[in-house]
């Protein structure tokens, strides 16, 4: 099977093209380095051309709130033209759990945004919204300090490792499409503040973690279950303090 995988370079990305790779599959690695390119739709037609699958894990260089919605929804216009002059039989997207449910952020708005671009494309699609991953705790944590101290919201939390996130986008990206979305989500749910203070002991960092309800999180407001799934959702296999132990977290 011939897929595309926009951002396929990325932290997900990369990790979703070997596997596919792995299962004998003709995997284009899309992203602006090597010339295809979902923004200003250079190479695009051409790469999309002949496959069958099309995932999309692109994302925006800039979180500001009004260049985050133009990313996606050009982007996501320029690679539903394309999937459609190639008759694509499957589009597969990353989003986030409760995006939809935490209006305030920004970056949520604009991946709901591209959720109702897949809607409305005509193409099959699959939507798998994600929690957060485990590799981005460091920039959570940084976005919350002041001083020596990282505010955080007592919300449940439950993280997810990137290559669980991957196996999923690579398992869906081979069966047929939902038509709908998949939550996937980690093992474990925790307060946030609770599981941020556990990897920032960790790793040996000294700031000191305090639970403030009014915490944001990227500008948005975080009740007890904004950033997990309410539903059945499929979690990974990789728990919290099993990933902690790596040596990537340590490095």
């Amino acid at each position: 099977m011939r897929i595309v995988v926009i951002g396929g370079t990325g932290l997900i990305g990369s990790k979703t093209v070997a596997i596919l790779r792995q299962g004998g599959h003709v995997v284009v690695a899309a992203s602006p380095n090597n010339g295809i390119n979902s923004i200003t739709g250079e190479g695009l037609h051409a790469a999309i051309a002949g496959a069958q699958v099309v995932v999309d894990l692109a994302n925006s260089p800039s979180f500001e709130d009004k260049a985050v919605r133009e990313f996606f929804e050009t982007s996501g216009r320029n690679v539903h033209a394309a999937e459609a002059a190639a008759g694509v039989r499957h589009h597969v997207a990353l989003s986030i759990v409760g995006a939809d449910r935490t209006p305030e952020n920004g970056y949520f708005r604009a991946k709901v945004a591209q959720e109702r671009l897949i809607e409305a494309s005509g193409v099959p699609y699959t939507i798998i919204r994600s929690t957060q991953f485990m590799e981005f705790l460091r920039g959570i944590a940084d976005a919350g300090t002041a001083g020596n101290v990282v505010r955080l919201s007592p919300g449940l939390f439950q993280p997810i490792a990137a290559d669980d996130v991957a196996a999923v986008v690579a398992e869906v990206a081979l069966a047929a499409p939902r038509n709908g979305i998949v939550e996937i989500a980690g093992p474990e749910r925790a307060p946030f503040d609770e599981m941020i203070a556990r990897y920032l002991k960790a790793v040996g960092d000294s700031r000191e973690v305090v639970r403030d309800p009014e915490a944001r999180y990227f500008g948005g407001m975080v009740e007890e279950l904004s950033l997990v799934p309410l539903g059945e959702a499929r979690l990974g296999r990789v728990g919290f303090d099993e990933w902690l132990r790596s040596s990537e977290v340590r490095a």
